[in-house]
């Protein structure tokens, strides 16, 4: 009848709320481990971020200082390479001028000996006859032939430079006693002593210059090396750290992108938790009286049917 059916509806909407109010506090409680799983996400990846940017950071900086290290080393080998060549432009020039000094003052010392002792002349190099010159000689004309250009120069020795030296003339015939001409040879000989020691101190100052001039070589080479192997360590780190900065820069792209899908999940999270409200809050405020309400009107129609079932067995 009509009581049973409403007593069922009513037993029937308690099971509804018993089911849906645990539903509720399901949902309840996953969402809010879910943003809490999101959020802690969230915290990791922001950590990793922050890591990363400071990793970033410091690799930048020892980028430059490598890069600014390597142009400071080529700038110091080409300062370098710069002075040695000046250096050796100054040591071939100071050979040179020396070698040249040197054998003007041995001309002058051979002249001095032609005339004052003959045993020590050393008599200039032959002239030899050109080409055309040697053909001629052979064929009987000698006197037709000029022989070939010498060198030049003071001795022929190819010495264009003048230094001014005395001429030293033929001395004149001897006199009664030979005592002005054992004089002039002496004074010959004291000349020809400081020609020797100006020979002596520019093959020491030649020697010297050498020796110097092989020490810088070897310094510079050795700085050239150095700074070869320097250089080839400072760019493999510098490959090696670029490398890791764009591995770096990737990760930490990847992190952001994490990061802004787990802030739009937890975004969902609260737009669900917020609907879970919506459907769920008056449920739950309202559940013990709504049971007990429920209860009592399924007990007050019962009673009722009672009643009336008596009030018909009375009848």
């Amino acid at each position: 009848d009509m009581g049973d059916a409403m007593i069922a509806n009513m037993k029937t909407e308690q099971v509804d709320d018993d089911a849906k109010k645990k539903r509720c506090n399901d949902e309840f409680d996953t969402t809010e481990d879910k943003k809490k799983e999101i959020k802690h996400t969230i915290q990791d990846v922001g950590t990793l971020i922050e890591g990363a940017d400071e990793d970033i950071s410091t690799l930048e900086g020892e980028i430059a200082a490598l890069v600014e290290g390597i142009t400071t080393l080529d700038e110091s080998v080409a300062e370098a390479t710069e002075q040695r060549n000046a250096e050796h432009i100054e040591f071939t020039e100071l050979i040179a001028s020396d070698s040249a000094a040197k054998e003007l003052l041995n001309y002058a010392k051979n002249r001095l000996h032609k005339f004052y002792n003959a045993g020590m002349h050393k008599a200039a190099p032959k002239r030899e006859l050109s080409a055309e010159g040697r053909i001629a000689s052979n064929l009987g004309g000698d006197h037709l032939v000029a022989p070939a250009p010498a060198a030049g120069g003071i001795a022929n020795t190819g010495i264009s430079e003048f230094v001014q030296v005395q001429e030293v003339e033929a001395p004149p015939p001897p006199p009664e006693t030979f005592g002005a001409y054992t004089k002039k040879s002496e004074e010959t000989s004291g000349v020809i002593a400081m020609m020797d020691l100006l020979i002596k101190d520019l093959d020491k100052e030649m020697q010297e210059a050498h020796t110097e001039e092989q020490l810088a070589q070897q310094d510079f080479e050795k700085l050239v090396s150095n700074s070869k192997a320097k250089k080839a360590q400072d760019t493999k780190a510098l490959n090696q750290k670029k490398s890791a900065k764009a591995s770096l820069e990737a990760d930490l792209e990847r992190y952001a992108e994490e990061k802004q899908a787990k802030t739009s999940e937890l975004k969902a999270a609260n737009e669900y938790l917020a609907s879970l409200h919506d459907e769920c809050d008056w449920l739950l405020q309202n559940f013990d009286a709504r049971k007990e309400a429920l209860a009592s009107e399924i007990d007050a129609l019962g009673k009722a049917k009672d009643v009336l079932n008596g009030a018909s067995y009375e009848a």
